[in-house]
């Protein structure tokens, strides 16, 4: 139903109510028939099913696998340390990864509110979940809205809205009808569930009540929204499926081939379990999770908490930020910035509602004094203020209108306390402000009892009732209604909020102020207000764009605010004829079809006024276009976007619990540039990752072409399954592991950022693997062979051909520390851990050779020295070459 745009009486009578309330019988009946005033429970997947979910990850399952085959194999040990490490890696992430249905509940949470509702003729305190469509609510200044109403009546009302239609000012209310196709945040004469009333008083009829409300429509928006697997998964998924595909096929394909030259099935069989166990990966999902849980801390110590681990990763992938305005770019503290008074423009400095701050004229500071025009202004704007500023712990809390908020801040920057205004000018009437008026006015005396009416409203009510103007001088002078009303249309058409201030001189007996008295006005000036940007968000816009990262605003406040705003931000998008930002409605987008809405979000940086569902579809459009979009957002409106994003970004402090309990990652600053820090760091994590999975394949792969020589040349095996899971679970926590701590490399954020689709490992990461497990694979049956020949037993050659694969990690592991950049130009010593867990490997190893429990457990034999002389060279000859093949192809790259 359109009911903001049904006179009274019509809305009445379609609920069957009317202004006296309902009887208590009929209240009964439709809540026995509608339900409670509560949004339905959607409670989330049984955590024995989230549970399981996280043993059907490929990986895991490649992990399960090998384990399964390692029991078959009679190597119960063996199946019982991947068994541990299956059920560590599931438990890890299963703790990590909280679902977003708990915004759903949170969200329920806003409703749970006592109303004052109005029943068979009385006022009554009864819980907010007992009203029911057609009940008469009582709303004054403090309270929370409890269900969508229509307005009866109003007095001065105001509703802080920005949770749910992202407006960064309160909204005044009124009775007026509107048109059917007003959008959301401009249906005045509704008050809407959740929101809170900061200002009057009024009645209204209740429309809709739990998941009927708007907030209940955002409820269901958000239960329907399918979390997206992030790139990091995809790439995963992709590489495990593929080192399934080609470990089991060559396994298989081997298995067929010693049946075909008529070796001995169990043989043969054992022979391939024992390649598709040496080849597959047992730590990377382990290494997976600990390399996302290393980032997660890292970006908490940036103040950037990371609620699912993949999100880590998805940041550095991100190639679209979609932010809201108001208190994510903005300090959704309005903040006076801009002083017309006297004929002369003035900048107010300071930001938010600190008063620290002062102002300026030609860019130099000024300290007005008493009836000088700009004294006279801020005079007359903080004294027409019923607000409140209360400082609490260092911290200034608002108990009114953020407007009134900034007008007072601005005074006291030219020494206008509230104290000194309260001692010097006490007020003896007012004529509060009405929407019907748009203007406030107070009578003040002051200390020579001389009583002046202070006024100040929109230009459209006031400047027509002005007679003169406040000159430079303190003379009073002609006034020009066209020149000013041109200026409040220029520092409108920036984004500010502008406000006429006037006085008249009084008659010092005057006790009663009414409307009669606001005409024959002296203009003192007017004030421009904005919700400035926050100081850091422009530099941080600026890295973005550098880092190849589109920053779009979606919001719902005005356009033509959002507009300047992402100007100042520095935001690129599709610009206007005159040369602004364009800024796209939400009425604009209405019209436009679905099919075009992809392109449209892709060239337009700015989209105002909003709905909900509009973000969510912006979003979903952006993704279209192969987007990796972040969405960032604090309030209720943003959420459905935020679970929809391939990584949802909500405010820490001044967030709600909906857009906290939809996200990804929750910013503990509310800070726009720790969304930079963040993909910063994401990338670096990211990197790592790379580095590991490039380092720790070929491990895999040389034991691969190891068994692969053994079962085409027909000998013994150089290396058994249970000294290849030593290998793979050892090297992988003491070698691999190490690269974590990596540093981030230089010209990070100046990288553009990765396709969508690009695999985790390039052609030229596969055809360094391929060659490294050549190498290693090749030296390590050449050395299990002479080492048979030079007389050596089979377990000594064997510990050999073990001690070949390690040495070759460890000087793999330091090629591995950069993939673009040499040894010596990352510096040998900035990763300390490195070199500690190649000290730590290689006395494991040692132990492996030498030990006799070692011995008996993995079928080992002490080998003489001069065997650990030959492996070191290889594993030493392997990291110059790839260090090597580095600076060659940096050379051929060009600088």
């Amino acid at each position: 139903m359109a009911w903001h745009a049904m006179p009274i009486d019509e809305v009445l009578a379609k609920l069957g109510a009317s202004a006296a309330g309902l009887s208590d019988a009929e209240a009964a009946q439709r809540l026995t028939r509608d339900g409670p005033n509560q949004l339905t429970a959607r409670g989330g997947a049984a955590w024995v099913k989230k549970l399981l979910e996280q043993f059907l990850q490929p990986l895991v399952v490649v992990l399960i696998g090998a384990g399964a085959l390692s029991a078959l194999l009679g190597d119960l040990v063996d199946a019982a340390v991947i068994g541990a490490v299956v059920v560590a890696n599931a438990l890890l992430g299963f703790f990590q990864e909280h679902r977003a249905e708990r915004a759903i509940s949170s969200l329920g949470q806003t409703l749970v509110t006592e109303a004052t509702v109005v029943r068979e003729g009385r006022a009554r305190r009864v819980p907010s979940a007992e009203l029911v469509v057609g009940d008469v609510v009582a709303l004054q200044s403090g309270d929370t809205v409890p269900a969508d109403l229509r307005l009866l009546t109003a007095k001065d009302l105001e509703a802080e809205e920005a949770s749910l239609t992202g407006e960064s000012v309160p909204v005044e209310k009124s009775l007026a009808l509107l048109p059917e196709s007003t959008g959301l945040g401009d249906r005045r004469n509704l008050a809407f569930a959740g929101s809170a009333i900061v200002w009057g008083q009024a009645r209204g009829v209740v429309v809709a009540t739990g998941d009927r409300t708007e907030a209940g429509r955002i409820a269901t928006l958000m239960a329907n929204t399918v979390a997206l697997e992030t790139p990091l998964t995809r790439r995963i998924a992709a590489l495990s499926k593929l080192l399934v595909r080609v470990i089991l096929g060559v396994a298989a394909a081997l298995f067929l081939l010693g049946l075909l030259r008529g070796q001995s099935a169990a043989d043969t069989f054992n022979a391939a379990v024992a390649l598709a166990v040496g080849a597959i990966p047992e730590g990377l999902p382990a290494a997976v999770t600990i390399v996302l849980a290393f980032g997660v801390s890292a970006m908490a110590r940036r103040r950037a908490l990371i609620r699912r681990l993949p999100a880590v990763e998805t940041l550095g992938s991100t190639t679209v930020i979609c932010s809201d305005k108001t208190g994510t770019l903005t300090q959704n503290q309005m903040t006076v910035t801009t002083l017309v008074a006297g004929g002369e423009a003035h900048h107010v400095t300071g930001v938010g509602f600190e008063a620290s701050g002062h102002v300026e004229r030609n860019g130099a500071a000024i300290a007005p004094e008493p009836g000088a025009p700009v004294f006279e202004a801020l005079l007359g704007a903080a004294l027409c203020c019923d607000t409140r500023l209360v400082w609490t712990s260092g911290a200034v809390k608002v108990e009114g209108d953020p407007t009134e908020a900034a007008l007072l801040v601005a005074a006291a920057k030219v020494g206008l306390s509230t104290e000194r205004l309260a001692d010097e000018f006490p007020r003896v009437d007012v004529v509060p402000f009405e929407s019907e008026h748009m203007y406030m006015a107070t009578l003040n005396r002051d200390a020579a009892g001389r009583s002046t009416a202070w006024v100040k409203g929109s230009s459209d009510a006031l400047l027509g009732r002005c007679a003169d103007a406040l000159q430079s001088d303190g003379r009073l002078g002609a006034f020009d209604a066209a020149a000013t009303q041109r200026e409040v249309e220029g520092l409108a058409g920036k984004g500010l909020r502008v406000l006429v201030v006037a006085r008249r001189r009084m008659p010092d007996a005057h006790a009663d102020l009414t409307h009669a008295d606001v005409v024959g006005l002296t203009f003192l000036g007017l004030v421009g207000m904005v919700d400035p940007p926050r100081p850091e968000a422009k530099e941080a816009v600026a890295r973005c764009r550098a880092a190849g990262i589109q920053v779009k605003m979606i919001t719902g406040d005005h356009a033509v605010t959002a507009a300047a705003i992402a100007d100042e931000l520095g935001l690129e998008g599709e610009r206007t004829a005159k040369g602004p930002l364009r800024a796209v409605t939400g009425a604009e987008l209405a019209a436009v079809t679905r099919s075009d809405w992809p392109a449209l979000a892709e060239r337009v940086a700015v989209f105002a006024r909003v709905a909900p569902e509009q973000k969510l579809e912006l979003v979903r459009a952006l993704q279209q276009r192969g987007h990796v979009v972040a969405m960032t957002g604090d309030g209720v409106n943003d959420a459905p976007a935020l679970k929809q994003a391939d990584i949802g970004v909500a405010m820490g402090k001044n967030g709600t619990d909906v857009a906290r309990g939809a996200a990804a990652m929750i910013l503990t600053d509310d800070n726009f540039a720790t969304i930079q820090a963040a993909v910063e760091e994401g990338r670096g994590v990211y990197d790592n990752l790379v580095k590991f999975i490039a380092w720790t394949l070929p491990t895999n792969g040389g034991a691969g072409v190891v068994l692969l020589l053994a079962m085409l040349l027909a000998t013994d095996l150089p290396v058994l399954p249970v000294q290849l899971l030593w290998v793979n679970m050892v090297a992988a926590v003491l070698l691999g592991l190490t690269l974590v701590f990596e540093p981030r490399e230089p010209g990070l954020m100046t990288r553009p950022p990765r396709p969508v689709n690009a695999p985790i490992l390039d052609r030229a990461l596969i055809t360094r693997t391929a060659l490294v497990s050549a190498v290693m694979g090749a030296a390590a049956f050449g050395l299990f062979e002479l080492a048979q020949r030079e007389g050596l037993t089979l377990a000594q050659a064997r510990t050999i051909a073990v001690n070949t694969i390690v040495i070759v990690d460890v000087g793999y592991l330091f090629a591995c520390r950069s993939l673009r950049l040499p040894l010596w130009r990352i510096g040998l010593f900035t990763n300390r851990w490195v070199w500690g867990g190649a000290l730590a490997m290689l006395v494991v190893q040692l132990a492996f050779t030498e030990l006799t429990p070692m011995n008996r457990l993995f079928h080992t034999e002490p080998i003489p020295l001069a065997w650990w002389f030959i492996p070191s060279s290889v594993g030493l000859a392997v990291y110059l070459l790839a260090d090597l093949k580095k600076v060659f192809t940096r050379a051929a790259q060009g600088p």
